[in-house]
């Protein structure tokens, strides 16, 4: 052998250790011990072995997950698992992390000096390191449905408060365009027209309130739709949205009826009344134009 080679042998008998030292010493190899898993962490990252030996029944850390952590973060460093206690379970986790060999006691020194030959000879694999899940990707497709489930509880839930702020703010905004529109249409009239322009301001200014409050009355209403349509939208994403949107859909009609009801019954007069001073107005303008 043209150059030394170094053994780790990790075992809390120290039996074990000085077999391995009496039989490969002679053989040319550098043999250091370790009584623990923690003791043998610690000399591996201080220096470089050809080959870790490493009992699987230790205290603390076991030999098997000593084994994972040398193969993690020095993967061409083979590992030998001796065991006295070998198991299914044991071998398959140990298969998994990528060791070399398993040896059995109790152990000969024909079995040390071929064991360690055989890790020396073993071609070096190269092994690529799973990458690393990044924040937010670990997150399930049930907790994605779960979230989608709330964020359409939600929607359901802000309807309500929404479409009350279409009925603060709609009217209001629909008062400022119509005086807006007679202010304009009053400032720009000709003296000969001035008489129909200032009734059609006029009914302008009275039908105000009532356009309003059907922008009061109304627009809610389609907010509250909209909303609802949207948030049925995503809970129909799922098997357990559509059972529960069929039977909020069901609520929703027997409580929704008296209200559309009495929505047309408020309404409607108001439509009439706004049609009916159009139509007025209208006629007046063509009266007062024939004279």
């Amino acid at each position: 052998m043209s150059a030394l080679r170094k053994v780790l042998v990790v075992d809390d008998d120290a039996v074990v250790g000085k077999s391995f030292n009496r039989v490969l010493s002679s053989k040319g190899y550098i043999v250091t011990t370790a009584q623990n898993a923690h003791e043998a962490l610690k000399q591996i990252r201080e220096q470089e072995f050809d080959v870790v030996f490493t009992d699987i029944k230790m205290p603390g850390m076991d030999g098997v997950e000593l084994a994972e952590r040398v193969k993690s973060s020095r993967p061409w460093t083979p590992v030998v698992i001796i065991t006295g206690f070998g198991t299914t379970e044991n071998e398959s986790r140990a298969k998994a992390a990528g060791v070399s060999d398993f040896m059995r006691k109790p152990l000969s020194p024909e079995m040390i000096e071929a064991s360690a030959a055989k890790a020396m000879a073993a071609p070096v694999l190269s092994i690529v390191p799973a990458p690393e899940a990044r924040p937010g990707e670990a997150l399930s497709a049930a907790v994605l449905e779960k979230q989608n489930g709330y964020k359409s509880l939600a929607l359901i839930l802000a309807a309500p408060f929404i479409g009350l702020a279409y009925a603060v703010l709609l009217p209001l905004i629909g008062l400022a365009m119509l005086a807006w529109l007679g202010g304009k249409a009053l400032v720009q009239s000709q003296a000969a027209k001035r008489a129909p322009t200032y009734l059609k301001n006029v009914a302008l200014f009275f039908a105000a309130p009532f356009i309003g409050l059907v922008y009061a009355l109304s627009l809610p209403l389609v907010g509250i739709a909209v909303l609802a349509w949207s948030a049925g939208k995503a809970m129909l994403a799922n098997p357990k949205g559509r059972k529960v949107l069929t039977a909020l859909a069901t609520v929703g009609k027997l409580v929704a009826a008296p209200f559309i009801g009495l929505a047309y019954a408020v309404l409607m007069p108001f439509v009439g009344m706004v049609m009916l001073l159009g139509l007025g107005a209208k006629a007046l303008v063509a009266a007062t134009r024939t004279a």
